[in-house]
């Protein structure tokens, strides 16, 4: 009988000491691979997830993770099924209810028509959700009001319901609301309203860098090279090793046109140290406005390489095709 009760309690020893190891082992692959998506490696990092998940196949957050990096290297499909396990493993996540509504927006992006509207309202519902679960996960507040304020009606647009987000946001965080309110504006084409709110922004004395940055890009887009630099430099001021302001300086010296050379530099530099990863101005854009700067030095044949490249970057970008038929028209 004792030899039967030290048997079994051996062999519940083992179990445990395995299950241990495993567990540790899972750690380490996340940690690891957490550094390469953070680096940009991300097929290595998909590599190494799907082998942690061979050992681990119930850890949520190897299956997040592993949709995250599906969704940096374009293959929305496989982060639709990864992140949709993550969700199902915790799904009161509320940051893994926002990424599944990405990568269903992506696959919106990709669809046909009627394919195209049924992917549109999963990515909704999951925005929804994820706002639900967190009202504190901005990222989620910003894609659901972003969603609202550029989809029909038929999927779950419409601007009354962006506008009632917005306000509800702006109880919870006054600047993301005024983000927001300022982003709403410029989609709808209220330019003077939205350059209003945000010259307020710019005046705020906020020490978030991302906020001046989204100030940036609106004057960027509407050519106030003033009041883009204004915000460039509030960045400079309060975050100088931000790896974003390679790319906002480089294109701030293309719209006042000033300094080629530096701005070459600056975004070629952006592209080769920073990873293409959509937290970052992406890669595409940078090598679109490579593109406008050898345009603008009468270098044609290098701008259309420059819009070639970032169009099989981003591929539905109907802007840089545009860019590229009209240059190819000189």
């Amino acid at each position: 009988m004792k030899r039967r009760v030290w048997i079994l309690a051996t062999g519940i020893f083992l179990a445990c000491a395995w299950n241990g190891l495993t567990a540790a082992a899972g750690q380490t692959s996340l940690a690891d691979a957490q550094r390469d998506y953070n680096a940009g490696r991300y097929n290595r990092a998909v590599d190494a997830l799907n082998s942690a998940i061979a050992i681990s196949p119930n850890e949520a957050p190897l299956y997040f993770l592993l949709g995250q990096n599906y969704y940096q290297i374009r293959e929305f499909q496989h982060a639709v099924t990864s992140l949709e396990r993550a969700v199902q493993l915790a799904p009161k996540n509320s940051d893994y209810q926002d990424w599944l509504g990405k990568a269903y927006g992506r696959r919106a992006e990709e669809s046909m028509l009627f394919s195209a509207m049924s992917w549109a309202r999963k990515t909704h519902r999951q925005f929804e959700i994820a706002v639900e679960l967190d009202p504190q996960n901005m990222e989620a507040q910003r894609d659901l009001i972003r969603f609202e304020m550029n989809a029909p009606g038929a999927v779950g647009g419409g601007d009354d319901k962006a506008l009632r987000h917005i306000e509800a946001l702006g109880k919870i965080d006054a600047m993301q609301g005024e983000l927001a309110r300022g982003e709403f504006f410029a989609t709808k084409k209220r330019i003077p309203e939205a350059d209003a709110v945000f010259r307020k922004i710019l005046e705020s004395g906020s020490d978030r860098a991302g906020v001046y940055f989204e100030v940036s890009d609106f004057y960027r887009d509407h050519s106030n090279a003033d009041k883009m630099a204004e915000a460039v430099s509030k960045v400079e001021a309060i975050a100088t090793d931000d790896r974003r302001l390679k790319f906002y300086k480089g294109v701030l010296l293309v719209v006042q046109k000033k300094n080629p050379g530096e701005a070459e530099t600056l975004l070629k530099s952006y592209i080769a140290t920073v990873p293409d990863n959509s937290d970052f101005p992406p890669h595409s854009v940078a090598r679109e406005w490579l593109g406008k700067l050898y345009e603008s030095l009468g270098r044609f044949s290098e701008a259309a390489e420059a819009y070639r490249q970032a169009l099989s970057l981003d591929p539905h970008n109907k802007q840089v095709e545009e860019e590229l038929k009209r240059l190819q028209k000189k």
